[in-house]
């Protein structure tokens, strides 16, 4: 969703008034602003012309692994937040006065903080001026008491501040060449990147050059002074590539590198805004605690509600592609959660405690935006339910099981062996909704609880289903298995540690596919046979309509419209931020829409990573079945689509076009049972992973109704003479990678270590070509050399098992040896 034309102004206008004077100006009272370290206002955006590559820092700088709060940040934080109610007031810049502030953490500190709730977080608008060093000062007007005595008070209640500040240098304080505290051979007016560079998404400020030592000294002397005041967290905003722009035109990478190195050695916590690119989530993660994944959640409905359901709903299909990036040391930031007032908050109670869920099971950090003083009785008690805050605190990313409809269910794997256990209801209508154990990897009983409703639902074998979850409601559960029960756990559980160069995928893996042979069968003059030999590659056609693609906002389907669309049909939707996705395995994808002057543009995003904005507009005319987007070079395997509407009218989708590789060689073939045959196929797989073939859903039965030998799968005559004249569809099922995805290396030594307790143990991965030797550990000794070497790639073969082992802790550990790669995929193990 892109941030509204109002909300950019709020943040440019107030923006520009707090920091356009080098002398604290006393700010007027606005709403949203946008201060920056060193302040300085800029009107107009800089030119990108003549942009120069990014300057590396000094060779020196080094920066704590995970960002500069270290063991802090162990966990996700918990508190407060006040841009919500700066925009909803209207009057944000004047909002955060120190009467304000000190009620929020008077609030906080007798109904929160005792579940964890620690941290008031002030955002834009706190500073008004500069001083002789060219470091932001804090508004006179708004913290007329001095802001060290705010700060004095917050920490008395046990509580941490944070500020905010956004990348680069103002113009006034260039032009006022001032002098760099504790560095007098530098000056402000040479800290810019020459000629300037626009440095912000608003335009305010301009790129500091960090190739010179100066420019870490002039962030190190705003750290160190925020340090003296005793700031805890800073909010660093407006953060590229991300918050708006997906390409290197700005690029704060650098800012961000040298906040970390500043801040290291204060512990203060630095955490990213907003919409962080996810091409770069590496990056984030080494020198952040946080970062915020999406647009804000504000809805910017000023005086009537802090957000709106579908700027919560917009967040699934994005933690579907961020969850892997969050775990000690960095969380992925959801943004505030506006939950705590139905009068307030925009939404109904059932979706106030889907968003509650949400933010547990991610392991968001949990911060509220609301009027801490205003709190309803359910929103406290969404708040302070200590079992879904101790969820949240595990720090275990949940996942989905699947995106492929609006009835999703999500879990994590808990240190403890336990599982949690979310149902989201995004649909349009109730539904009874099933945890399938095997989805989680579980085989055997376990106990479930309602962490909702505090309550023990019994034991279950295989799955569990809750009955009617309202539309756009939650459950949420902690599943325990019983004794015997075998946990598999997947290469990307946060519960697997890496050791060396990794990477997940990277072509190395091998996704579950399954393709139709399309058989014609007749009853007349003619022969049985297998069609001709096909290309290697096949298309398939995804209507709008088809179950497998999600639809997140309000989205519509029009039928009949004779307008030349693809079946006669499309989906539309007429909100900005709507969104489709779809997953599929293939190697190639076009989204296929109509072009229209009331429709606009759209964002495109492949696997979580935007790849281009699509403009559907047509001036004259209409185009149907218009391919706007295409990409074919994909890796063969599993990806995702998604489309953002992003303005127009109307986004449509009429339909997909996947592109995938054959294995079948023909795919089309002819039976007349006036002269029966056999009819054979070859697969271009290791016959091993078939799984199997199936008419409708019913199993074909090997040995009878057909037979394998070596590559060539022969379809029995006998069953074919059963079928109806017509066109039969036989689906041949292969078998993937469990989860469709490994942890793949190619250097020598590299491992993968797996900590457990239970009493028996087994590893399972692939054999491949390009592989080598591997040595086993188990509890630090070499107890095995195992060979992964096999003629031919095939998945999920068990290559390693320890049983009979004493009920405690233990450590699975695998080295790569020799050979091109080593891929690792599954752990399994029992416990007693």
């Amino acid at each position: 969703m892109t941030r509204s034309i109002r909300a950019k102004a709020l943040r440019g206008v107030v923006a520009t008034l707090v920091i356009a004077a080098l002398i604290p100006t006393g700010s007027a009272a606005m709403s949203s602003a946008a201060p920056l370290p060193g302040p300085g206002a800029v009107l107009k955006a800089a030119s990108q012309q003549g942009a120069v590559p990014q300057a590396p820092l000094p060779s020196n700088v080094t920066v704590v692994p995970g960002g500069p709060a270290g063991a802090q940040a162990d966990k996700p934080y918990m508190g407060w937040s006040s841009y919500s109610m700066q925009v909803y007031a209207g009057n944000g810049g004047s909002w955060i006065n120190e009467k304000q502030i000190k009620a929020q953490s008077d609030a906080m500190h007798a109904k929160l903080q005792p579940y964890g709730y620690n941290r008031i977080n002030i955002d834009a608008a706190w500073n008004d001026g500069i001083d002789a060093y060219g470091r932001p000062t804090p508004s006179a007007k708004n913290f007329p008491s001095g802001f060290q005595t705010l700060i004095k008070y917050i920490h008395q209640q046990g509580q941490k501040i944070g500020i905010y500040a956004i990348p680069g240098i103002g113009q006034q304080v260039i032009d006022a060449n001032l002098p760099v505290y504790g560095a007098p051979e530098c000056k402000t007016g040479d800290l810019p990147v020459r000629p300037l560079q626009q440095a912000d998404y608003w335009g305010i400020g301009y790129k500091i050059d960090f190739s010179k030592p100066c420019g870490q000294k002039y962030i190190d002397s705003i750290a160190d002074l925020f340090a003296s005041w005793g700031i805890d967290f800073l909010k660093f905003d407006s953060v590229t590539p991300g918050s708006g722009v997906s390409n290197l035109t700005l690029d704060a990478r650098d800012d961000v590198k040298a906040w970390s190195t500043a801040l290291a050695k204060h512990k203060i916590w630095l955490e990213l805004s907003w919409a962080l690119d996810i091409n770069y989530a590496d990056y984030w993660k080494q020198y952040a605690n946080g970062w915020r994944i999406d647009w804000d959640v504000e809805c910017y409905c000023e005086g009537v509600a802090l957000t709106a359901w579908p700027n919560i709903s917009r967040l699934f299909p994005k933690l579907a592609d961020w969850w892997r990036h969050a775990g000690p040391g960095g969380w992925n930031d959801l943004d505030s959660l506006d939950v705590g007032n139905g009068q307030m908050d925009g939404m109904t109670k059932d979706e106030r405690r889907t968003a509650a869920t949400l933010w547990a099971v991610s392991a968001a950090p949990m911060y509220t935006g609301n009027d801490l003083t205003r709190l309803d009785q359910y929103g406290l008690d969404l708040l302070t339910n200590r079992e879904v805050i101790a969820v949240n605190q595990a720090g275990r990313p949940a996942h989905p099981v699947a995106t492929t409809s609006n009835r999703q269910v999500w879990y994590a794997l808990n240190a403890d062996n336990s599982y949690t256990v979310a149902l989201f209801n995004l649909g349009q209508t109730d539904a009874n909704m099933t945890a399938t154990f095997a989805d989680l990897g579980l085989t055997g009983s376990a106990k479930v609880r309602d962490l909702w409703a505090k309550k023990d639902l019994g034991t279950f074998n295989g799955s569990f289903t809750a009955n009617d979850v309202p539309i756009h409601g939650t459950r949420l559960f902690k599943v325990t298995p019983q004794k015997n029960s075998t946990i598999k756990v997947n290469d990307d559980d946060l519960r697997v540690s890496y050791d060396g160069a990794w990477q997940r995928n990277g072509n190395y893996e091998v996704p579950a596919t399954t393709e139709p042979l399309n058989v014609t069968i007749s009853d007349s003059a003619g022969t049985s046979a297998a069609g001709a030999a096909n290309a290697g590659t096949r298309t398939l056609e995804v209507n709008n309509d088809n179950s497998q693609i999600v639809y997140t906002g309000s989205w519509s389907r029009s039928s009949g419209r004779g307008l030349g669309d693809y079946q006669d049909d499309v989906q539309y939707s007429e909100t900005n931020g709507d969104s489709f996705s779809y997953s599929f395995v293939g190697n190639g994808v076009d989204y296929v829409t109509e072009t229209h002057n009331s429709q606009g543009e759209v964002d495109i995003y492949i696997d979580g990573q935007l790849k281009q904005t699509v403009n559907t507009y047509q001036a004259d005319g209409r185009g149907a079945q218009q391919v706007v987007y295409s990409i074919s070079d994909l890796p063969n395997g599993a990806h995702t689509i998604r489309g953002v509407k992003k303005s127009g009218q109307f986004m449509l989708v009429d339909k997909l076009n996947i592109r995938q590789e054959s294995l079948l060689n023909p795919d089309k073939a002819t039976f007349n049972k006036a002269a029966p045959a056999d009819v054979s196929i070859e697969i271009s797989r290791d016959p091993g992973e078939l799984a199997g073939l199936a008419n409708g859903g019913t199993d074909l039965v090997k040995g009878t109704d057909y037979t394998v030998t070596g590559r060539t799968v022969t379809i029995k005559k006998e069953y074919l003479a059963k079928q109806a004249v017509g066109a039969l569809a036989l689906d041949f099922r292969f078998r993937g990678d469990y989860l469709n995805d490994v942890h793949a290396t190619t250097a020598n030594g590299a491992s993968a270590s797996f900590t457990f307790t239970g009493t028996s143990v087994d590893w399972s991965t692939a054999l491949a070509p390009d592989q080598g030797e591997a040595d086993v550990y188990l509890d630090g000794k070499v107890v095995r050399r195992v060979n992964l070497h096999n003629d031919a790639r095939v998945t999920n073969r068990q290559v390693f098992t320890a049983t009979n082992l004493r009920n405690a802790q233990h450590t699975l550990k695998i080295v790569k040896v020799s050979g091109e790669a080593l891929r690792h995929d599954t752990f399994t193990y029992t416990i007693k």
